[in-house]
């Protein structure tokens, strides 16, 4: 199992959710056990030494290997969710996105000052929700933040919008 695998695992949908997009699914990878095992794997690689103490999962990809990565890491996960969808006090910042807008929330007890956070999404696009998660994250001024994505589209420069103060990695590349 190598990355070309993973990539390739990937099924490609056009004109969706709008005509011009073509959609990333990786629900065709994430039913894989090889690729999930390579998912896990890499990741835990990444960041076994980072000293990882909360991992936040951006909804809803960003909870199916975030959450297997926190319990690998001996690490808290935290849902990044939709406006709407956290039953407690939480704080909310929102964003635009390449075809609309939205909102999403954090609890306000969801991590502390201490806490060194990786956001983990599955895709980086042009940024918008990662730029909204760390800004999010940065509001409990904690000590470190990385971030890290399945895929990244390099072509729509998203890694260009996010703070320079984070450490960002990807595993494949389109």
């Amino acid at each position: 199992m190598d990355k070309n695998y993973f990539k390739q695992s990937i099924r490609k949908i056009p004109d969706f959710p709008q005509k011009g997009i073509v959609f990333l699914d990786l629900t065709t990878a994430f039913k894989d056990p090889k690729c999930l095992r390579f998912i896990s794997d890499s990741l835990v690689d990444l960041y076994k030494d980072k000293g990882i103490t909360k991992v936040l999962g951006i909804e809803s990809r960003g909870f199916i290997a975030g959450a297997s990565l926190a319990e690998k890491l001996d690490a808290g996960f935290v849902p990044i969710r939709k406006k709407g969808k956290l039953p407690a006090d939480s704080y909310e910042v929102s964003y635009d996105l390449e075809y609309g807008s939205a909102c999403i929330e954090i609890h306000k007890d969801a991590i502390g000052k201490d806490d060194v956070v990786l956001i983990h999404d599955d895709l980086l696009a042009t940024g918008g929700t990662m730029q909204a998660a760390i800004e999010l994250v940065k509001m409990f001024h904690v000590e470190q933040i990385y971030v890290n994505f399945l895929v990244e589209l390099d072509f729509l420069n998203g890694r260009t919008h996010l703070p320079a103060d984070v450490k960002i990695d990807s595993l494949i590349h389109f």
